[in-house]
């Protein structure tokens, strides 16, 4: 199967305890394989990545952000997955931003097909994701490492 090409951005909400908010999802096609993913999704035609970027931590997590509190782009990265029996190809940019702790976080904003998909958010960090191999792809501990170092100025 072909898959269809996705421009995507993405947010990793980094805390001063150098942990990431992540959301716990599920392809409704395989509902008993949960995995953690960042916050995002694709960006609409028109909106610039920066824009998809603030929109996708709103509708996920109710958060709201301006533009002065993302990073600069930590990481570009294409990773295949399914959703619901379709094949896709994201080509991803994520941006850092720090955040506290103890912030709210309301899924009541997710859309209709997230619904029952987007389970719960928690806040880990690259190591504890990495030995619970549970990350949606392989390489977002190494990409939440590479956030929490911009987030702190180490980069």
């Amino acid at each position: 199967m072909v898959p269809i090409h996705r421009t995507a951005a993405r947010v990793l909400p980094v805390s001063p305890t150098g942990e990431v908010l992540l959301l716990q999802g599920r392809d409704p096609a395989r509902p008993d394989d949960l995995h953690w993913v960042s916050i995002g999704g694709a960006v609409d035609p028109g909106e610039t990545h920066v824009e998809a970027a603030l929109r996708e931590l709103l509708e996920e997590t109710g958060i709201e952000a301006v533009a002065a509190d993302l990073s600069v782009p930590v990481h570009r990265g294409s990773h295949e997955f399914s959703w619901d029996g379709v094949a896709y190809l994201n080509h991803s940019t994520f941006f850092a931003m720090a955040m506290e702790r103890d912030v709210e976080v309301s899924l009541d904003g997710l859309e209709p097909a997230e619904v029952g998909n987007v389970l719960r958010a928690a806040w880990w960090t690259p190591d504890s994701l990495a030995a619970d191999g549970t990350a949606a792809s392989p390489d977002l501990p190494a990409i939440m490492t590479t956030a929490i170092a911009a987030v702190r100025g180490d980069t």
